[in-house]
């Protein structure tokens, strides 16, 4: 199954192309400008440089939240209509969940943890056997000290991946932070993720938000 995989779901615009478990390309920039700037013109580069088409794409897969408001439309509403114009079909994957599946070789508890506002961040927790990732808990806006809080309780370290780890050092430093290049949303986890989803028809794509604000 070859996927197309995009996340512009923060600061980072990225996609990906894999096929049949394996990456065949992946960009990711850290920006300033607007996603509905770089993101189709690198989507097209990416798939000329594997060699692959839009019209050989199988599924289309977009994080759908939580995250950036404009971002999320933008992303989302991409796969749609590439996915309309093939008649394929897509998956919509939880930006936390892209962000565990980033650290899906790591056995353990992992958070993704997200900056919302304030002292507020985007959580999930899941667990990693080094190969599949599981989740915990659901995706939640929750206060920083109540994230460090679960952290504590668990009886093994915890694995932090996302811009939450800049909060959560702030009060505490009971968890190892992913490494840089895990550490940011990514197309790579989005395609991850995809693999073990069931795909929807693109009109069945939905985002979610967590809370009725915009943040990015």
């Amino acid at each position: 199954m070859l996927i197309l995989a995009i996340d512009t779901s923060g600061k980072t615009c990225s996609c990906a192309v894999t096929e049949d478990g394996v990456l065949l390309g992946y960009r990711m920039i850290y920006t300033q400008r607007a996603h509905s700037q770089i993101l189709m013109p690198n989507v097209k580069s990416l798939l000329s440089d594997t060699g692959k088409r839009v019209q050989d794409v199988d599924l289309f897969a977009a994080a759908n939240g939580p995250g950036s408001y404009t971002g999320l439309r933008i992303g989302i509403a991409a796969v749609q209509a590439l996915a309309f114009a093939g008649g394929k079909q897509c998956a919509g994957i939880s930006t936390l969940e892209g962000l565990a599946w980033n650290l899906s070789a790591k056995s353990g508890v992992i958070c993704a943890c997200l900056a919302a506002r304030k002292n507020l961040c985007y959580c999930a927790f899941f667990r990693s056997d080094g190969l599949r990732v599981t989740r915990l808990t659901e995706d939640q806006v929750l206060e920083s000290g109540d994230i460090a809080a679960q952290i504590e309780a668990y009886s093994e370290q915890v694995t932090v991946a996302g811009d939450g780890i800049n909060i959560l050092r702030q009060i505490s430093e009971d968890f190892i932070p992913a490494p840089m290049h895990l550490r940011d949303q990514s197309a790579c986890g989005i395609a991850m993720a995809a693999m073990q989803t069931e795909p929807v028809p693109p009109e069945a794509l939905t985002v979610s938000y967590l809370q009725a604000v915009k943040i990015g």
